[in-house]
């Protein structure tokens, strides 16, 4: 059985690389959520007209990897003390925000955001939100690291911090190299 989380966490390029390495997930999905306009493409979110975030869908197996975990790993591998912003972009499609889909998810990211506020001296700006649409991003945006992302120079960036946070913070998490 599995279960499905919603994160945004700036760029979902950067998210959806950090989550394909993790044990548990089967799928991850690049997509906008949180906007006031139905079908948003890639160019009306990005002029942040449309209020939606980048986000990514996670599928995952909560016997392997619980949700409280995966939470864990999303505070951890961005920063959720930059309101509206990741590093270099900026705007309110890029903020950090947990889209609950149900009041136990809800308890859970209250928890995570707890949970990294005692840990790093300062507040996540990270929002609870939803109910909301979930709408895929165009074709071209998925499994955009392991394609296109690896000659993108804004990748190569800021795909390889991430992911070494990843590999350091939670090693028993990462999926291994075949």
């Amino acid at each position: 059985m599995s279960e499905t989380a919603i994160v945004a966490g700036g760029c979902f390029w950067c998210t959806e690389a950090v989550f394909r390495d993790v044990i548990g997930v089967s799928e991850v999905e690049s997509g906008y959520i949180g906007g006031t306009v139905a079908d948003p493409t890639y160019k009306a979110v990005c002029s942040g007209t449309t209020g939606h975030a980048e986000a990514i869908r996670v599928t995952y197996d909560p016997a392997v990897l619980s949700y409280a975990q995966l939470l864990d790993m999303f505070m951890e591998t961005h920063d959720p003390s930059q309101l509206n912003r990741q590093g270099g972009d900026v705007g309110t499609q890029y903020r950090s925000a947990i889209f609950p889909l149900d009041d136990a998810q809800r308890a859970d990211a209250e928890a995570a955001i707890g949970r990294w506020n005692a840990g790093h001296g300062t507040m996540a700006v990270t929002t609870l939100e939803g109910p909301a649409e979930w709408y895929p991003a165009e074709d071209y945006h998925q499994e955009y690291w392991d394609g296109e992302g690896q000659r993108n120079p804004y990748c190569q960036a800021v795909i390889p911090p991430k992911l070494a946070k990843l590999r350091k913070s939670f090693a028993n998490r990462v999926k291994t190299e075949a």
